[in-house]
């Protein structure tokens, strides 16, 4: 039965074997430093290893209910996330479609607009599902400022 493994600042998705009388482990999948078992992870096991059975269904519900919630009171973990967003919102910034569409294929510049897009509406639903709390005495505004 496959499970997971916190190694140092990574999770793995793992997998006993024995060979030769010993207990030995088969790394299945590197899921990072938050354990998300997406439809690739999934995919790039049933390929690399295709003899062993997962319950994907279980391992899913074992990961969001043990590993993830933790991280969700992690400092160093939100951190690592405000400059990661930081840093995404640079980026974004600095793109120009125009020119872009002029020197990429379309179809990639296509699927960048669907990711910004998809991140939009994730943006939108965490800014609005609940009331953000407090900090700089801006309780129950959006990010622009505006009273909801």
């Amino acid at each position: 039965m496959a499970f997971i493994r916190k190694r140092g600042q990574s999770y793995y998705l793992v997998h006993n074997v024995r060979k030769k009388g010993r207990v030995e482990q088969l790394h299945l999948a590197n899921l990072g430093r938050r354990p998300r078992i997406s439809d690739e992870v999934i995919q790039g096991v049933a390929s690399k290893h295709p003899f062993v059975e997962v319950d994907w269904q279980t391992l899913k519900t074992k990961t969001f209910e043990a590993m993830v919630r933790p991280l969700e009171t992690d400092s160093e973990y939100v951190r690592e996330l405000l400059s990661a967003a930081h840093n995404l919102n640079l980026d974004i910034a600095g793109l120009h479609f125009p020119s872009m569409e002029m020197g990429m294929d379309r179809a990639l510049v296509g699927d960048l607009v669907s990711a910004l897009q998809l991140l939009h509406t994730t943006l939108d639903v965490k800014l609005r599902s609940r009331k953000l709390p407090s900090f700089n005495g801006r309780e129950g505004r959006s990010p622009t400022g505006q009273r909801r």
